[in-house]
């Protein structure tokens, strides 16, 4: 009884604690689109008036997503950090926006990506490295990519469209469209050819697609069916 009372006053409690347009609690976004939701617990967040997300975005739990090198600063008229329509950040997840960050539309990030405009510099051989004045260079992430688990997007990255980013990933500098990076430092290991396909072709066979006019009532319905057990025949 007691197990079953935690578990559905966590459930209520992370209800209650999800940030979204009609519930803000304590942020206030520059922009919070129609849809989107912020996971409870949320990591760290400040100078939200200079985050704007879109539309319909799912951010996961204990997500850090930041403005500015510490709160309270002005920031200026123009948005920071912006997350377009139906991006998705995955559990634990940072972006760190000290310069400007654009995440495009439709853009995937699995758990635990680390993206920001913001890198430690070790010139003076004599200083701590962590008390020198860090370079920033402001990153973008086109539309429809896919970003592995663990991945790292580094300052000055420029991503094109439908890049997919290999779990692990360290990026940097311009990655073209429609093209898979892997490896630390990241290097492109297959691009789409508009003449040949991807190159080298792909090694697992395409995807299935739902029959046409099936619905997706019909699709649900499959999901209720009994399963065999393996002791029925």
């Amino acid at each position: 009884m007691l197990s079953r009372a935690v578990h559905r006053g966590w459930a209520w409690v992370r209800e209650t604690g999800a940030v979204t347009a009609q519930h803000p609690g304590r942020l206030r976004f520059g922009r919070i689109g129609v849809g989107t939701r912020l996971a409870f617990p949320q990591g760290t967040v400040f100078g939200e008036p200079w985050i704007e997300l879109g539309d319909h975005c799912v951010i996961g739990e204990q997500v850090t997503l930041t403005a500015g090198l510490m709160p309270d600063l002005d920031l200026g008229p123009e948005p920071i950090l912006t997350l377009g329509d139906g991006v998705v950040l995955g559990r634990g997840s940072h972006v760190v926006a000290d310069t400007t960050v654009t995440i495009g539309s439709d853009t995937y990030c699995g758990p635990y990506v680390y993206v920001t405009s913001t890198n430690h510099s070790y010139d003076d051989p004599h200083e701590p490295v962590g008390r020198q004045w860090p370079r920033m260079e402001p990153v973008t992430i086109g539309p429809g990519c896919w970003i592995g688990t663990g991945a790292v997007v580094l300052p000055g990255a420029r991503l094109g469209r439908n890049v997919v980013v290999a779990a692990g990933a360290v990026v940097r500098g311009v990655v073209p469209d429609h093209a898979v990076v892997a490896g630390a430092p990241a290097r492109v290991v297959r691009r789409w050819d508009p003449e040949k396909g991807w190159q080298p072709p792909l090694r697992t066979p395409p995807p299935v697609p739902v029959p046409d006019g099936v619905t997706p009532e019909q699709l649900l319905a499959v999901t209720d069916l009994p399963t065999e057990s393996p002791n029925s025949k």
